[in-house]
């Protein structure tokens, strides 16, 4: 049976999207930051997906059809994510899909990747 090993990103500058991940995320190096390729991986004993960074040079896609979902609690906390993300390099990113009820910020990291802050805790923007 098959199972996820590992989210890959392509990235145009493997260090500075591994500084930024890794202070997201709270991650850190597999093996060691390489100038074209890093796994990140969940600190000490705790569980979740590994996040691959790879050098491309292909640009970054303005409608993604991969991306991460981060989820939150609540609002609240997704309204805290948001801001501390935008504060380590992440930029809002003008989505003219949202619905009118919508759980989800979109966001970009550094390298344009884009991904969603996610409210789980079935609330709204507070």
């Amino acid at each position: 049976m098959l199972s996820i090993g590992s989210v890959v990103l392509g990235v145009s500058d493997v260090r500075r999207a591994a500084a930024f991940w890794m202070r997201a995320l709270g991650y850190v190096p597999r093996d060691g930051i390489e100038d074209d390729w890093v796994v990140l991986v969940p600190q000490g004993a705790a569980a979740g997906p590994r996040l691959s960074l790879g050098l491309s040079e292909t640009p970054v896609q303005e409608r993604p059809r991969v991306h991460l979902d981060l989820y939150a609690g609540d609002a609240v906390d997704q309204a805290a994510e948001v801001e501390r993300l935008v504060g380590l390099g992440a930029r809002r990113v003008d989505w003219d899909r949202y619905p009118d009820d919508a759980d989800f910020v979109v966001l970009a990291d550094p390298e344009g990747n884009r991904f969603c802050v996610i409210d789980t805790g079935g609330g709204r923007t507070p």
